[in-house]
């Protein structure tokens, strides 16, 4: 079937739940057995809460079937799903290797909880490709990918890493929520470990938290039973929710795409902009990546602005009416963050022309946003003109 097909009815079951399209919330922790043997066997298709609900489960499957993978589980939040992931695949005296472009959350992870764990951590350029190779050790047991990255959205070559890293017995490992499945199969691209912020996309409304992570066939039941061992399950409400957008959420992404390129191209026109990041743009520098691997662009791009004073920035996104300051995405809300990754990249730098922001194109009107950015520009403009200074 055709993703907009499987979207609609994966993880349906409406003849387990009374002829009900959806599956509804399950609430609770307590599961009874029918008779003795069935207990003392830890037998059923449900045992206890932590082992998940028909609600859970639906999502679960759901999702396994929309990532093309073995199994998937349903977590808190998108970071639970990267600490799960990493979990899963590192022990105490193994090395990993992680993207320096990758989300700041993770790398506080990294190096605070794993360090103390005894795994260590080393970044890596995320344009290095198969020569990731160089960097793995004989203790290397997993290497954290994100693609693109977060806030500066460079694209990995992941078949690439995936290769060199399997030639040596590593866990790949993708944080794939700026494409979802829908725009990057990862399991069709040599990943094992699949994370999911559904959060973002997948919700589509701000209004949950929750995280996936999916597995291939070699990696599922060691990331269910790494899940299991640590009971962070999701709240049957966000579950709920993440079913709701799961049936609309490839008509959201195109419409975000179509949204998102528009507005990038407006923005890459404009005098006060000195350059968009975007890679469907064939201005990114890893835009032929892009065109290979992905069928898709989202509604998450950064531009960094000609140099003006904090001040004058500040004017700018201050009056903003339609544009939120925040730091999530992908809701039906346009966003904007400014952002600075200089002070933590360690194998990369970081030194744009000046400020950085990143745009999450939501549903509004898009004349409506552009009038809004206008007015945001012409305060930016006026603000400089009168000697604003940092």
């Amino acid at each position: 079937m055709r993703s907009r097909t499987r979207l609609a009815h994966a993880g349906r079951k409406p003849s387990e739940q009374f002829g009900f399209v959806n599956t509804p919330i399950y609430r609770g922790s307590t599961v009874l057995f029918p008779d003795t043997a069935a207990l003392l066997a830890n037998r059923g298709a449900y045992t206890y809460a932590t082992k998940g609900t028909p609600t859970i489960r639906a999502l679960e499957e759901g999702w396994s079937e929309v990532s093309g993978a073995a199994d998937a589980v349903a977590v808190p939040s998108g970071l639970a799903a990267i600490n799960l992931a990493l979990l899963t695949a590192v022990k105490a005296g193994d090395h990993i290797l992680v993207t320096d472009s990758c989300y700041l959350p993770a790398r506080i992870f990294c190096d605070d909880v794993l360090k103390r764990l005894g795994v260590e951590t080393t970044y890596y350029d995320p344009r290095i490709g198969a020569d990731i190779a160089s960097l793995m050790r004989p203790s290397t047991s997993a290497v954290l990918t994100e693609s693109p990255g977060s806030q500066s959205l460079e694209v990995q070559d992941i078949p690439a890493i995936a290769a060199a890293a399997h030639e040596r017995g590593a866990c790949i490992i993708l944080d794939n929520t700026w494409a979802t499945p829908l725009f990057f199969p990862p399991h069709e691209h040599g990943v094992d470990l699949a994370i999911e912020a559904g959060t973002k996309y997948l919700s589509g409304h701000s209004d949950l938290l929750l995280g996936l992570v999916s597995a291939n066939a070699k990696w599922a039941r060691r990331l269910r039973a790494t899940y299991d061992a640590l009971a962070i399950c999701p709240g049957p409400e966000d579950v709920f929710l993440a079913l709701r957008g799961l049936r609309t959420m490839e008509l959201r992404l195109r419409e975000a795409e179509r949204a998102g390129l528009d507005l990038a191209r407006w923005l890459a026109a404009r005098e006060e902009v000195a350059r968009v990041i975007h890679p469907a743009l064939q201005t990114h520098p890893d835009h032929a990546l892009w065109k290979r691997d992905f069928s898709g662009s989202t509604g998450l791009f950064s531009i960094v602005l000609k140099p003006v004073s904090q001040n004058a920035l500040a004017a700018m996104l201050d009056g903003l009416e339609l544009f939120g300051l925040g730091y999530s995405w992908g809701g039906y809300e346009s966003l904007v963050l400014p952002f600075d990754c200089e002070s933590y990249r360690t194998a990369t730098r970081w030194a744009p022309e000046g400020p950085a922001l990143r745009f999450s194109v939501g549903l509004e009107d898009l004349d409506d946003l552009k009038e809004d950015l206008e007015a945001g520009f012409a305060r930016l403009r006026e603000t400089s003109g009168n000697g604003g200074k940092d």
